[in-house]
């Protein structure tokens, strides 16, 4: 059974979909909303979101059913393993899926990743430590950072 839902979170309204109880989209919603059809399966993702942004989760347990190429699925498979608060650059991807020259083809399968948050593909910064490209903006990659206590905001002194 396929499912719809959508969630309202501090960093925009997310889409999300299941399929056969698992989930396989939570992405920024940039169209028009279709109409929902909940499941176990987004039921279970929101309340996970909801805890993850106003409760102090740090990881999820939702079951999810990432679907790309054999490629994708090392890169994602890599995100996943990111801890909550910790940020890795595209270049330490690359080495995790075995090969340093893909790092370019890293940041592409990282821009394609379609469960964003959950898969914490706003956790790869560049190598200088440069906040580079995110599907649901900067300021919204900023925000998930700062929330997870990865960048501590800098003091200006005048």
């Amino acid at each position: 059974m396929k499912g719809i839902a959508y969630y309202t979170s501090p960093v925009g309204e997310l889409l999300i979909e299941s399929e056969h109880e698992k989930i396989i989209t939570v992405n920024f919603l940039k169209d028009s909303r279709q109409e929902e059809m909940p499941t176990a399966a987004t039921d279970q993702c929101i309340a996970e979101l909801e805890e993850y942004f106003y409760k102090g989760r740090k990881f999820f347990t939702v079951d999810l059913d990432l679907r790309g190429s054999v490629f994708q699925l090392k890169v994602w498979n890599a995100l996943l393993t990111i801890p909550y608060g910790k940020t890795v650059s595209y270049e330490d991807i690359a080495l995790k899926v075995g090969d340093i020259k893909s790092i370019r083809a890293v940041g592409l399968a990282n821009g394609q990743n379609p469960i964003a948050i959950i898969v914490p593909c706003h956790r790869v910064i560049g190598k200088s430590g440069d906040l580079i490209g995110y599907g649901g903006g900067l300021e919204n990659k900023e925000w998930l950072l700062y929330h997870e206590g990865a960048m501590l905001r800098q003091l200006s002194l005048f």
